[in-house]
C-alpha cells in the first residue's frame, strides 16, 4: 500500500501538473473535476476540452496554415539536409541572432522529417499559476527573440491558457519566423465514447485557435487505461487525419510502457511520447528509453529542471518557505523531490551539479538540461519559460556548449543511486496521473 505522504504528495503533485485554472480561471479554454473511482475509491483528475465545453475563443488572424507537405516547403528548408544535418544544428533560422550564431542550437528530428530542437520552450506557464500574468503581446516578442536565437520548438496544450491562439497571432506578425518554427499541442479529453464526429472536433478546434491547417505534431493524453477501447478508437481517427493531412504526427504523453507499446501493436503509428524526465526522475530509463531505443521512436523529457529547482538559486538553501514554492510548477516538483529522497539530498545533488558546472563555465540548470538531452531516445528537453517576463534564452544556450564526461556523470550517480526508485514508489511513466488501487 501507498503512504499517506504519497497519497498527499500524488494529490498536490496532480493539482501542480494539471489544476491551473484555478489561478486564472478567465484565461482557460478547459475545466477539470475530480471523479470518484467505483474500482479503487480514489480520485482521478480529469479535463475536458474545450471544443466540447463551448468554448467560444476570441477571434483569431487569418486561418490560412502552412503547405502541408513538409519537404520542399521553404519554411521547412531544414529537412532536405538530412537527419544528420539536424542532429548536428547545421542549419539555423533566418535571421539568427549574434548569440544563436557563436552557440547554434542542436536539433534533432521525430519521425526523420520532423525537426526538434534539443532544447523546446514549455508554455504551460500561459495557463496562469506561475507568478504572473501573461500579456500576449510581449509572449509573441519573446517568440520571437527564442526562434531568432535558434530555439524554434514550442510545446504546448488544448488546456495551457492561450497558448495556442497565441502561436496564432505569432504568425500573423512573424510569419516567416512561424515557418521556420514547429508546434507541438496536445489534446487532453476526459474518458468516454469517441466517435469520429468527437475526435474531429477536438483536432478542429486546435487548427482554428492555432490559425493552421495541419498540427505539426498532436499529443494525446488518456487518463484510464481500463477504457483502452475508447483511447484506441480515438486514435485510430486522429490516424486517419493524418493520412488525410490534418495532423502531421501523431503521439502520445505520459503513456505508460505497456501501452505505448499497446497502442503501437493495434497499428496506430505513435512517434513520440512526452514523459517525466529528470535528474530526479529517471523512471523512463528502466522501460520506456529502451523500448524507444530498440524501435526508433522519441521521448520530450519533461520536469528537467523541477519546476526551476534545479538551479542556482537553491544550492545552499537548507530550509524552503511557502514563499519559495510559489507557482504551480514548484508546487508539484516539490512533492517529486520529496518522493524521490528529500531536501537533503536534493540538496546533495545541488552541489554536486554546482561544481559540474564550475568545471564547465555553466549553470546548475545548463548542466540538468544537458543531462536530459543526452539520454536514450531523447529528442529534446521541454523548459518553461514565462514568455514575456523572464528571458532565459541566453543560459539556454549554454547547453550547447558542453558535454558531460564520464566522471560528471559517475558524480551525479554517486548522488541519485541513493535515492528512492520512483517505479517502486510511484510506478511507470505518467502513472502519478492514474492512481491504481
Amino acid at each position: 500500500r501507498r503512504t499517506m505522504a504519497f497519497d498527499r504528495a500524488f494529490l498536490l503533485g496532480l493539482i501542480g501538473a494539471a489544476c491551473v485554472d484555478a489561478f486564472a480561471p478567465g484565461s482557460l479554454p478547459s475545466h477539470q473535476s475530480f471523479r470518484p473511482s467505483a474500482r479503487t475509491g480514489s480520485c482521478h483528475l480529469s479535463m475536458q476540452d474545450a471544443s466540447s465545453a463551448g468554448f467560444s475563443p476570441e477571434p483569431l488572424l487569418g486561418n490560412k496554415g502552412r503547405a502541408q507537405p513538409p519537404v520542399g516547403n521553404e519554411g521547412r528548408r531544414r529537412l532536405a539536409l538530412g537527419g544528420a544535418a539536424l542532429a548536428a544544428g547545421a542549419v539555423l533560422p533566418k535571421g539568427a541572432s549574434a548569440e544563436a550564431l557563436k552557440t547554434p542550437v542542436a536539433i534533432d528530428s521525430i519521425d526523420k522529417d520532423l525537426p526538434c530542437a534539443k532544447v523546446l520552450t514549455g508554455m504551460w506557464q500561459l495557463s496562469g499559476g506561475h507568478g504572473y500574468k501573461p500579456d500576449k503581446k510581449k509572449a509573441i516578442e519573446a517568440m520571437k527573440e527564442s526562434v531568432e536565437k535558434g530555439f524554434t520548438t514550442f510545446d504546448l496544450a488544448d488546456h495551457y491558457g492561450d497558448a495556442e491562439p497565441i502561436t496564432s497571432l505569432f504568425k500573423g506578425k512573424y510569419p516567416e519566423l512561424w515557418k521556420e518554427s514547429q508546434f507541438y499541442t496536445k489534446w487532453v479529453p476526459m474518458p468516454g465514447p469517441m466517435p469520429r464526429e468527437v475526435v474531429e472536433r477536438a483536432v478542429d478546434r486546435r487548427l482554428q485557435r492555432m490559425g493552421t491547417d495541419r498540427l505539426d505534431l498532436l499529443q494525446f493524453h488518456w487518463w484510464d487505461y481500463e477504457t483502452k477501447d475508447q483511447y484506441l478508437e480515438a486514435m485510430g481517427h486522429m490516424q486517419d487525419m493524418v493520412r488525410e493531412g490534418k495532423i502531421g504526427h501523431l503521439a502520445v504523453t505520459n503513456f505508460d510502457t505497456d501501452n505505448f507499446k499497446a497502442s503501437r501493436d493495434a497499428g496506430i503509428k505513435l512517434v513520440s511520447n512526452q514523459v517525466q524526465f529528470s535528474l530526479i526522475d529517471q523512471r523512463p530509463l528502466q522501460k520506456m528509453a529502451p523500448y524507444c531505443v530498440e524501435n526508433d521512436l522519441k521521448l520530450l523529457a519533461y520536469g528537467t529542471v523541477c519546476g526551476g529547482f534545479l538551479s542556482d538559486a537553491y544550492v545552499g538553501k537548507t530550509k524552503l518557505t511557502r514563499k519559495d514554492i510559489d507557482t504551480a510548477s514548484k508546487g508539484k516538483y516539490y512533492n517529486m523531490i520529496e518522493m524521490w529522497g528529500g531536501w537533503p539530498l536534493f540538496q546533495d545533488l545541488l552541489a554536486t551539479l554546482r561544481k559540474i558546472g564550475d568545471k564547465h563555465g555553466v549553470s546548475v540548470t545548463n548542466v540538468a538540461t544537458r543531462w536530459a538531452i543526452e539520454q536514450p531516445a531523447v529528442a529534446g528537453a521541454i523548459v518553461g519559460a514565462r514568455l514575456g517576463l523572464t528571458d532565459h534564452t541566453d543560459s539556454n544556450l549554454k547547453v550547447f556548449t558542453f558535454q558531460l564526461d564520464d566522471e560528471d556523470k559517475a558524480m551525479i550517480a554517486s548522488v541519485t543511486s541513493r535515492s528512492r526508485d520512483l517505479m517502486k514508489v510511484v510506478g511507470d511513466c505518467g502513472d502519478e496521473y492514474r492512481r491504481r488501487g
